[in-house]
């Protein structure tokens, strides 16, 4: 999969790369941006990548059956929107850069999510509940969220936003996106102002994880049928357990453990993967 503003992805390209590959059955999901062949066996690849003149491509390793998943589930912050809802919400209580550097700690294991999350939310104590409103007007959609949900929806798979982030904002991006559900933590106010709580228990990686083993066995499938995406440590269990786990833009801790990886594309990329052809999404972007 190539990214959309580095120039089309071309036959030479795909060429060179099935060549090295003894890859067979070619099929362009959509001309000049996703193509996809089968190989006898699972190919290097740094060397794929090294063989390709466009340096902006994706590749991604999959089994050619049972590609299309049965159950989504997609963290939020920096994966389905573009920024951390609660950095974003920290810049009204004038902490932005003081609770991002803890998040970055965090989402690169080097802090414990527990204590980061209290240390974060502890900071906005006191900050009006009229910021959730304000920070909510700045969130912003990562290209392809829209159209990913849409297109899995409409082909029946189970599609949940679980997020260690918060319900005042998974709520209103899946009732946007159209997720079927939602799971986050819960930021305590008390009617007038955040008490700098979270209310317990916390949702963590474990919780993630549990998510994703849950909604596969409500639809009576193994794990293997799941996609799960996200980008930082807490992400990597359910990553690693997911039939396909992809780390998107991910901190390095993450692409250092996960085999597929979005770099350069966008949220399509996740169907393109699955065999989706580009004529077949749903709730496409302008």
């Amino acid at each position: 999969m190539a990214s959309r503003n580095a120039g089309p992805l071309t036959a030479p390209d795909v060429a060179r790369a099935m060549a090295y590959a003894q890859g067979r059955n070619l099929v362009w999901l959509e001309t000049g941006r996703a193509a996809e062949f089968q190989s006898p066996a699972v190919p290097d690849r740094s060397a794929l990548e090294a063989i390709m003149t466009h340096k902006a491509v994706d590749i991604f390793l999959t089994r050619p059956r049972g590609r299309r998943k049965a159950v989504l589930v997609a963290d939020m912050d920096s994966t389905i929107v573009t920024a951390e809802t609660l950095d974003e919400l920290a810049g009204f209580a004038g902490m932005k850069e003081q609770v991002a550097a803890i998040t970055a700690r965090a989402m690169n294991g080097e802090l414990e999510f527990h204590q980061a999350i209290r240390e974060r939310v502890g900071l906005l104590k006191g900050l009006p509940i009229s910021a959730l409103e304000q920070a909510w007007k700045e969130i912003r959609y990562t290209p392809g969220a829209r159209t990913l949900v849409a297109t899995m929806n409409a082909f029946g798979a189970t599609t949940a936003l679980v997020s260690g982030g918060f319900s005042v904002f998974t709520a209103r991006v899946a009732a946007e996106l159209g997720f079927a559900i939602h799971r986050a933590n819960i930021l305590l106010d008390n009617g007038a102002t955040l008490t700098g709580e979270v209310g317990e228990p916390i949702l963590d990686k474990s919780a993630k994880l549990a998510a994703l083993e849950e909604l596969a066995a409500a639809r009576g499938v193994k794990l293997t049928a799941t996609l799960s995406v996200g980008d930082g440590a807490n992400d990597l269990p359910m990553l690693k357990a997911a039939g396909l786990g992809v780390a998107y833009h991910a901190k390095p801790v993450v692409a250092a453990e996960v085999v597929n990886k979005v770099v350069h594309t966008d949220l399509t990329s996740l169907l393109f993967a699955q065999g989706y052809p580009a004529s077949s999404f749903k709730g496409v972007e302008t």
